[in-house]
């Protein structure tokens, strides 16, 4: 039986198109920094792919800065913080936790949406902060109210970052709209290859490079770009873009998942189930069983999903989420993430709620058969 890949918020599977033109540009050679034919056709290349991007997220291609990926460009942007209070919400990526660890935290309630009271009594008590709220959570899928932050931010003279990855290419997105000065994306999270990302800047906005050598990047990241995985980042932002409103179909395939589960089982939770959500992302506690017990039975099945929250050491761990929002270490510690798509298939749901009635249907006749 083939897996059923319903990860797509760990990393999903590169568009087919996007492999053939990384490919392409691979048999090329050239340095958009030498200015020599082959040169000037990489510097094309990167700049092409510089207003693809841009565009998918509405911003101006001259303040697009590639880098290595989102946790690069989190890190980037929490460094301009160094001479400002830094305030950064508790269910933050754990690359933005790691670059501030001495940000003050900000509040979210039991769905996971910001305090926006508690964020404006912080920033009336402080000097002018850089404020660090994700779009939309990786574990939850919950959609933070962008332009509420934005306003308040501004209104006390700061400057509003915000993790984009998780939201682009799978919700309408517009930074300057928004009021974002800052703004993360990862290539990987939406069919592009992994290992780049960006860096977006707003009208004025500045911050230091962590990178320090050669003036690439408009001397914002130094090191030769890299050119085929910016090629296929550009082309699968354009992709995206135009197949956005395709992908709120995968809304229909989610409540299907999740009427499906709760048919299944009474004691199943969907957290945040009426907040405002990315169409492709359902967490779940199912308290009978432990996290890391239901994905070795999962993937037993051939189902590929997650936990809540996995470390790199691709061990299960407490969901910092999740606690954030007061959810209890029973609930938290059997959380299941299962995310979708632009390759996600109709069967796919189907599959995984057939193999999960079955691991239902074992425990439940195991706990029968002990109490009998």
């Amino acid at each position: 039986m083939a897996a059923v890949y319903l990860d797509y918020n760990a990393t999903a599977p590169v568009r087919p198109q996007v492999i053939e033109a990384v490919a392409r540009t691979m048999s090329t050679v050239g340095n958009p920094s030498s200015i020599h034919g082959p040169g000037r056709k990489a510097k094309n290349l990167v700049e092409k792919a510089r207003e693809q991007v841009a565009a998918l997220v509405g911003a101006r291609a001259r303040d697009v800065i590639f880098t290595s990926g989102g946790t690069e460009a989190n890190n980037q942007a929490l460094a301009s913080a160094a001479h400002r209070p830094t305030f950064i919400s508790p269910i933050e990526h754990d690359s933005v936790l790691g670059a501030a660890p001495t940000a003050a935290t900000l509040r979210v309630d039991s769905d996971g949406l910001l305090d926006l009271d508690y964020l404006e009594t912080c920033l009336k008590n402080s000097e002018p902060a850089l404020v660090s709220v994700m779009a939309a959570n990786n574990e939850t899928g919950v959609v933070q109210p962008l332009s509420q932050i934005a306003d308040l931010v501004h209104e006390h003279s700061g400057l509003f970052h915000c993790d984009g990855v998780q939201a682009a290419g799978k919700m309408p997105f517009n930074k300057q709209d928004w009021g974002v000065d800052l703004l993360s994306l990862s290539s990987h999270k939406f069919g592009g290859p992994q290992g780049v990302g960006a860096l977006i800047l707003g009208p004025g906005t500045e911050c230091p490079s962590l990178l320090k050598g050669g003036g690439q990047e408009r001397s914002r990241r130094a090191g030769t770009e890299n050119v085929a995985g910016i090629v296929g980042f550009g082309l699968a932002a354009e992709i995206a873009l135009n197949e956005l409103s395709e992908f709120q179909k995968l809304e229909t395939f989610k409540d299907k998942l999740e009427q499906g589960l709760k048919n299944l089982s009474n004691s199943l939770l969907i957290f945040s189930e009426h907040a405002p959500r990315t169409v492709n992302t359902t967490c779940f506690s199912w308290p009978v069983m432990a996290a890391e017990k239901l994905l070795i039975q999962l993937d037993l099945a051939s189902m590929a999903v997650s936990s809540g929250s996995a470390c790199s050491s691709g061990k299960v761990k407490s969901s910092h989420v999740l606690s954030a929002m007061g959810v209890g270490a029973d609930l938290a510690g059997s959380a299941i993430r299962i995310s979708i798509g632009w390759d996600t298939k109709p069967e796919d749901i189907d599959q995984f709620l057939e193999a999960f009635g079955k691991i239902v249907d074992r425990n439940n006749r195991k706990v029968s058969s002990e109490t009998n």
